[in-house]
């Protein structure tokens, strides 16, 4: 049977079959709040992680692992808490949360690639960040986590459609967005966007994920933040772990990039530098096998 694009199913139908899916991201946001809360205790962050009995398990996994457990064993999640400090448990709670929704979305390629990609996509923006000093780098990391869950989502609705999508790249060129449009009617950031508002996520993380491929597009209190995750992409990309198809058909805006000082110089040293990051996140899972938290 040929597929036709009126047969596909339409923006509404992908972001309601998405939201439907268990291990949503949905809790990241409220837990963004409360970290970032100068009177939040960590009774009260503990509190919000046992909602999610899996993330917990994992902050408490994470506590107790030789890096961290010199001061004795984490017997609960406000110990955990404690231990792993603000930074390290958004760092695992947003991984896990990211990660845990490619596994229920069935994403494309190898289990893990799109957690792989996200974080090393994440790490790019945030050590970026620490450069420039120009956005929050929790922030920066946190968009380029979730900027392409769109692509989940899409891979979950409409993996037949991907054959469609592919012959249009290589018969016509142009970028893996351009040819979702020409068969689907909507790209993979259209849903991203959709569905991070859908979860309540922050006004600059939507526009991140609406307009992270035309930066240029976005409105201007987005700007800053789109051109450390655009540069993200790029550095993520060139250093490969996770990357599919469609991130290598991706056109960069380089003018937009030299313009924020983004230089290929610097593009380079950041590679380096989330490298080093990831393999210590992941170590043996960096390349190849399913993420687990």
């Amino acid at each position: 049977m040929t597929l036709t694009t009126s047969a596909c199913p339409s923006i509404d139908q992908v972001c309601e079959r998405a939201l439907r899916l268990p291990c949503s991201p949905a809790l990241l946001p409220r837990l963004i709040s409360v970290l970032v809360s100068p009177d939040s205790s960590a009774d009260e962050v503990a509190d919000l992680i046992k909602v999610d009995s899996a993330l917990a398990a994992s902050t408490l996994r994470l506590a107790n692992s030789a890096f961290f457990s010199a001061g004795g064993k984490a017997d609960s999640v406000t110990d955990a808490v404690i231990r792993l400090g603000q930074r390290e448990l958004y760092r695992l709670a947003a991984l896990a949360l990211v990660g845990r929704w490619e596994t229920g979305a069935g994403g494309r390629g190898e289990p893990g690639d799109f957690c792989r990609h996200a974080l090393c996509t994440a790490l790019a923006a945030e050590v970026l960040a620490e450069t420039s000093e120009r956005i929050d780098p929790q922030a920066a990391y946190t968009a380029g986590l979730v900027c392409d869950l769109g692509k989940l989502a899409i891979a979950h609705a409409c993996a037949p459609f991907f054959p469609a999508i592919r012959t249009h790249c290589s018969s016509r060129g142009g970028t893996w967005s351009e040819a979702e449009r020409e068969v689907l009617g909507y790209t993979h950031a259209e849903v991203g966007a959709r569905l991070l508002r859908a979860w309540n996520f922050p006004a600059a993380l939507i526009s991140a994920a609406e307009f992270c491929e035309r930066p240029t597009e976005a409105p201007p209190e987005a700007l800053a933040l789109l051109a450390h995750l655009h540069a993200a992409k790029y550095v993520a990309t060139s250093f490969g772990p996770g990357v599919s198809e469609d991130g290598f058909l991706f056109e960069l805006n380089t003018d937009f990039l030299l313009e924020w000082g983004f230089t290929a110089e610097l593009l380079q040293e950041t590679m380096a530098i989330v490298h080093e990051r990831a393999r210590a996140r992941l170590q043996d899972k960096l390349t190849h096998g399913a993420v687990t938290f």
